[in-house]
Formats: structure tokens, C-alpha cells, sequence
């Protein structure tokens, strides 16, 4: 195992899940809520630095923000500080192209409002002039969905699974999205205003999910010891390099709230990849599945690629 050094994470947890191999040798500067301060890499950490190492540019770590709890306020204070990270303004629907520095983009699925759920798609297109992001997933599409109600029953509905409405809550309502038929989402990048003609980086990208439960190395060793993060973020860079990958932290029990964000000091991310629990959403979240939705998304602000 190689060590990592000069990563600097931010983070706050006011419940601790198993952290048993979350802790990777490195220097680190924590920044101290209420709670415990927790390092928790993926094990794409490892493939980052030799990727970088085989295109002869030396690994830079980003600043990690990490939270995980029960409620909104669990993670609220650590969203904010990526926030600022990132570039205090929310650009919102404004076209680009804008400075690096002018702020950032955020995507909360809620429509004002909105309890509506919406068929499958991909690509799923509906930020991609407005907001610079285009999603895509292996599966059959991206959906937008409350846990539960609305006129289509949201995703106890799409999935047909009624505990979906009693185990996922969201940070802001009243949506989630989530893959249909997969657990992957990817993302990729444009100016804003261009509809997709001109493609685009940014320096960080952090998402919130509902009800993470597995950590890295979680579960008894004659069953699923050393068993991987359910959910994770890889960031690659303009050329598919993997530029860093993180686990989101875990809270124990059923709709909590999980917080990870990564940013460069520069906008270098033009991929992001997206694992969202161990397996596609329709089976119960039991102790053979680790079912996750994700909820509000951020990130740099775009910046043109050249």
C-alpha cells in the first residue's frame, strides 16, 4: 500500500459506523465539528496515485469533505463549508462561460417543489444547458422521485417496494434521484448555455445520499469482511485518468444522511463516476443489499476545455 500525504479532510460525523481499515496512513488537517473526524478513502485512492504516477504528473490530493448522520443538521455545516470551497455563489441558471472563481453549480432535483416522479432516462439531459451537467447510467435511466406519495407514488412506486417510503429521507425536498436497473450514474461536464457543444471541467464535485450503511471492511469476517464502501465518487480528468476516488461516509440506520465532497485548486475533473450501494434499487435494504438515492449534487463551476 503506498502512503497518501498532504490530504487535507474536512469532516464531521455525529454517528460512528464501523471504521475498522478506514484509516490510511497520511498527513492530515481536520476541521472539527460536533463529532468524530474520520479519513475514509475508497480503494480507488490506491489506483489514483499510480494512475497518475504511469502519466508522469505527481499525485495532488484534494480537500475531502466527509459528514454522515440522522438529520439535515448532521451535515448541514460541512455542506456549507464545500460550499465555500468551491465558490460561495450558487451560479444557478446563468450561462457561461463564468470565471472559476465566480461561485458554483448545484442540483437539488426538487423543481420548486415538484413531488411529481419522472420516467427513466438517458442521458438525462435536463441541466445540460441550463446548469452544464449531463447524466448518464448503464441502466435503463435517471429518475426524479419523492421516497413515497405524489400522483405516480414516488419510489415505493417505481420500485415497487413499499419500505422505499420509510427508509430514504432527503435533504431537500422533496426528490431524490436515483438509476433505474443500476447502481451507477456517471456525469460529465459543459458550459453552461452552450447545450452540450462545449465540453468543460471543474475543480470539485460533492453529492448527498440517503441511507449509506457499509463502510470499507464492514461485515464479519466469515461473510463480508473486507467488503467494499457501498457508495463511492471517482473523478477522472480529460484524458480518463483517474484523478482521486472517495468512499461516502455511513450512518447506522435506516434514512440517514451522507455527505462527500472532493476539490483541486484548479478545475481538472471532467468525468465523475457515481456507485450509489451495492446493488441496483429494488430489493429491500436488508444485510444482503446496502440500497442508496442520492440527493443534492455540486460542483465547480464549469470551465471550458481547451
Amino acid at each position: 500500500m503506498k502512503t497518501r500525504t498532504n490530504i487535507i479532510v474536512v469532516s464531521r460525523r455525529t454517528q460512528l459506523g464501523p471504521v475498522k481499515k478506514l484509516l490510511r496512513p497520511a498527513q492530515l488537517v481536520f476541521v472539527l465539528g460536533m463529532g468524530v473526524a474520520l479519513l475514509g478513502c475508497g480503494d480507488g485512492s490506491d489506483g489514483t496515485v499510480s494512475a497518475q504516477q504511469g502519466t508522469g504528473t505527481a499525485f495532488v490530493a484534494p480537500t475531502v469533505f466527509q459528514a454522515a448522520g440522522p438529520t439535515v443538521a448532521s451535515i448541514q455545516n460541512t455542506v456549507d463549508q464545500y460550499r465555500t470551497a468551491l465558490g460561495a455563489a450558487n451560479n444557478g441558471n446563468n450561462p457561461g462561460p463564468l470565471p472559476k472563481d465566480s461561485g458554483h453549480r448545484e442540483i437539488n432535483w426538487d423543481g420548486g417543489g415538484v413531488d411529481t416522479t419522472t420516467a427513466p432516462v438517458t442521458p438525462f439531459n435536463t441541466f445540460l444547458n441550463t446548469r452544464g451537467a449531463q447524466f448518464t447510467t448503464p441502466g435503463t435511466g435517471l429518475s426524479q422521485a419523492p421516497p413515497s406519495g405524489g400522483p405516480q407514488g414516488g419510489l415505493a412506486t417505481l420500485f415497487n417496494n413499499p419500505t422505499y417510503g420509510t427508509i430514504f429521507n432527503t435533504f431537500s425536498p422533496l426528490r431524490l434521484f436515483t438509476p433505474v436497473d443500476s447502481n451507477v450514474t456517471e456525469a460529465l461536464f459543459f458550459v453552461p448555455g452552450s447545450n452540450g457543444t462545449v465540453p468543460a471541467k471543474v475543480s470539485g464535485f460533492g453529492a448527498v445520499f440517503t441511507d449509506v450503511d457499509l463502510p470499507d471492511g464492514s461485515g464479519p469476517s466469515n461473510t463480508n469482511g473486507g467488503r467494499k464502501a457501498s457508495t463511492q465518487i471517482e473523478c477522472f480528468g480529460i484524458n480518463g485518468e483517474l484523478l482521486y476516488s472517495s468512499s461516502a461516509p455511513p450512518s447506522p440506520g435506516d434514512g440517514s444522511l451522507s455527505f462527500i465532497g472532493i476539490v483541486f485548486t484548479d478545475a481538472r475533473i471532467a468525468r465523475v463516476r457515481i456507485t450509489s450501494g451495492d446493488a441496483a434499487p429494488g430489493p429491500n435494504d436488508d444485510g444482503t443489499h446496502d440500497i442508496v438515492m442520492m440527493d443534492d449534487f455540486f460542483y465547480g463551476e464549469p470551465q471550458a476545455i481547451h
